[in-house]
């Protein structure tokens, strides 16, 4: 016997949404549409309002709210904090633009046009002066939410839609009682209040968390869900939605939580399968097809709604491009994703209709524009979007090898896991290529043991790195010497990039690995990281690079800036480059003519005796990451005293440290010395 419709059965409900997020995406695919549409319209078929196979339930109404709170979080975890912090202005405006537009051309129509009176018309207009990211996870995909003008738009969502909930706060505040200034300094002090709390204080017991954290890694996503939704309600607390939340607590995670991490995977995997598409089903819920066949008011509100939104935004989007010199990709690229309309457009129209200002077609007038907006605003990302991908191009050529990044360790390695973040940060975004573990074990005693441990260790290290989607291949070596055995994994495997460290309380030159390091760098010439990584790169605030003199003719200095540059990218960090008797601006157009391109502060310096009084300062703080490149010998950059100088530094420093040495043509020394050469 079947089930009487709507189907009540929880278990079945959840069926039906889980096939709705796996196949509709699917299929819309292949027609090169935008997933996200289809969940809207399928929404629509099996709603309350056609096919009556689902009710719009407290339970999908809920996961609803929490995936668009979702999708503004991961907005604010996304978004290039660095350019959005340099260039605060744009968002600024573009937010202003986007919300003053709308709101000063709907008030009008809604008075002149239309007949409604000044309150109505305000809060009619407000409706379309916020947006909703709908778009977004096309701007995502497409790898463009770094780019300086999706950045500007994002980042102008919390002012359009705080302007837009706050026209709603006096609107219907002045029904209920007189709006004194009693009522604005209560606003703004609390709005005050809680930016400056969730700003000052969420980085701080973040960075703790994160440091102290020792057991399963699960824990750290159950702290980001604490500090978003809680985050949220307090918003909610101060007068203002829950998005506004939620989006002030990824800008302050952002530097925290690297986009390419295990921890960034699983938000963006929870939010993606379950939370985001429940909130598009839900919108999709919410429209009554009935209405094109009914009376026209529903239609001529819906008509007025579409036309004013796409008008007022592209003006908003063009105008913005205009003062700050976009090209048409980015500017319909900013449209697009502004465009969109559902969560603050939802609860202005039905906390207006509760409090008796609009009637029933307002309501279907708003739900017919969400549908027809969550149509094209997902198209135009994509288009002109796909256009802004392909044209953002890396000057450089890419290397004739492809990128293999060689991450050798012991049993005994207490760092392991952050040497596989680092690895994970500068592996290509692009790249199909898997990481590569290995452990050389020595023959002399008890073999089949050591490779039982060595075997354990990297198939608990491959279940790591696939937690952020990353794949890896280990080897397993037999070797005497263990530089022999990371030598032939190296020249066997064809790497490019080899990331070794060292353990704690142990010199370059005193200690095991330190050894096997100096014996590695002397008989290689691929691109070696060096690496003291002891706290959780994801609390790096600031990185310090040094460039020795003539460090620039060096051929493999291309290779380490792309590793800064995506560290920098990673962890939102702050870049100084000292430049050590050379001329900063040659090193200020490497940097300039790579993509992505970071914001890096220059310092020239004059002699070693300098740099090591300016870090000094510096490497007292655990958030700061030194790099320090160093040639090999005989190649443009090396310099013979300087073959102490990473001890110096390690010595100083207090936080991570890295020694890169560039990939170089020319043939090294072979093992026989002690220091690094």
């Amino acid at each position: 016997m079947l089930p009487e419709l709507p189907f009540t059965d929880s278990v079945l409900i959840f069926a039906i949404a889980m096939f709705v997020f796996l196949t509709t995406p699917l299929l819309l695919n292949r027609y090169r549409l935008p997933g996200i549409i289809g969940i809207i319209i399928v929404g629509t078929i099996i709603g309350p309002n056609s096919l009556n196979l689902l009710e719009r339930s407290e339970t999908i109404i809920l996961f609803g709210e929490i995936g668009v709170i979702y999708l503004m979080f991961i907005a604010g975890l996304e978004i290039n904090i660095n350019k959005f912090i340099e260039k605060m202005d744009r968002s600024l405006v573009f937010g202003f633009l986007s919300f003053i537009i709308p709101q000063a051309a709907g008030t009008l129509i809604g008075v002149y046009t239309i007949g409604m009176s000044l309150p109505t018309a305000l809060l009619f207009a407000s409706i379309f002066a916020s947006h909703t990211l709908l778009a977004y996870p096309v701007a995502r995909r497409l790898g463009i939410v770094k780019d300086e003008a999706i950045t500007a738009t994002i980042g102008g969502t919390i002012l359009t839609d705080t302007l837009a909930l706050l026209v709603l706060a006096v609107v219907i505040s002045s029904g209920e009682e007189a709006i004194d200034m009693q009522f604005w300094a209560q606003l703004a002090i609390g709005l005050i209040i809680f930016f400056v709390a969730v700003w000052t204080i969420v980085p701080r017991l973040s960075r703790w968390f994160f440091s102290n954290l020792t057991d399963e890694s699960y824990f750290e996503f159950l702290f980001v869900m604490t500090v978003m939704f809680t985050c949220a309600y307090f918003s909610r607390v101060v007068g203002v939605e829950p998005i506004i939340g939620a989006f002030l607590a990824g800008l302050v995670l952002n530097r925290l939580i690297p986009n390419t991490g295990v921890l960034m995977n699983r938000i963006e995997f929870i939010g993606n399968a379950f939370f985001i598409p429940f909130f598009l089903l839900s919108v999709g819920m919410l429209v009554d097809v009935t209405i094109f066949f009914e009376e026209g008011n529903n239609l001529m509100l819906a008509f007025w709604l579409i036309f004013l939104v796409l008008i007022t935004k592209i003006a908003a989007a063009w105008l913005t491009g205009r003062i700050y010199g976009y090209n048409i990709n980015q500017v319909m690229s900013m449209f697009g994703l502004s465009v969109g309309q559902a969560a603050a457009a939802l609860a202005i129209v039905i906390i207006g209709f509760d409090a008796g200002l609009f009637d029933q077609n307002m309501i279907n007038g708003t739900i017919v524009m969400i549908l027809v907006i969550g149509i094209v605003s997902p198209i135009i990302v994509e288009r002109y979007g796909t256009k802004m991908a392909l044209s953002d191009q890396a000057p450089f050529a890419p290397p004739e090898s492809p990128q293999r990044i060689l991450v050798p360790f012991s049993v005994q390695s207490i760092y392991k896991k952050e040497l596989l973040d680092l690895a994970i940060m500068i592996r290509a975004k692009d790249s199909d290529e898997p990481l590569h573990a290995l452990c050389v074990v020595s023959p002399s005693s008890e073999p089949d043991r050591k490779v039982a441990q060595a075997e354990k260790m990297l198939e608990d290290l491959t279940a790591y790195t696939s937690c952020a989607e990353v794949p890896m291949t280990t080897h397993v070596g037999l070797n005497y010497n263990i530089a022999s055995g990371i030598i032939r994994a190296t020249t066997e495997n064809r790497i490019s990039t080899i990331i070794m460290g060292w353990e704690e309380d142990r010199s370059l030159t005193e200690s095991v690995v330190g050894s096997i390091t100096e014996q590695v760098s002397g008989r290689i010439k691929k691109m070696l990281l060096l690496s003291h990584i002891e706290t959780p790169l994801c609390n790096t605030q600031n990185i310090t690079v040094l460039l020795p003199t003539s460090i620039y003719y060096n051929p493999g200095i291309y290779e380490v800036l792309e590793v800064i540059i995506r560290l920098a990218e990673e962890t939102g960090s702050n870049v100084m480059a000292i430049v050590i008797e050379d001329s900063p601006e040659k090193y200020e157009d490497l940097f300039n003519a790579m993509k992505p391109v970071v914001k890096v502060n220059f310092m020239r310096v004059e002699g070693w005796k300098n740099v090591l009084k300016v870090l000094r300062t510096k490497a007292e703080s655990k958030s700061e990451l030194i790099i320090y490149i160093k040639a090999y010998k005989n190649t443009p950059g090396w310099q013979h005293e300087l073959n102490e100088l990473p001890n110096t530094i390690y010595s100083l420093s207090r936080g991570n440290l890295i020694i890169a040495r560039p990939e170089t043509t020319e043939k090294v020394n072979d093992m026989r010395f002690l220091r690094i050469e």
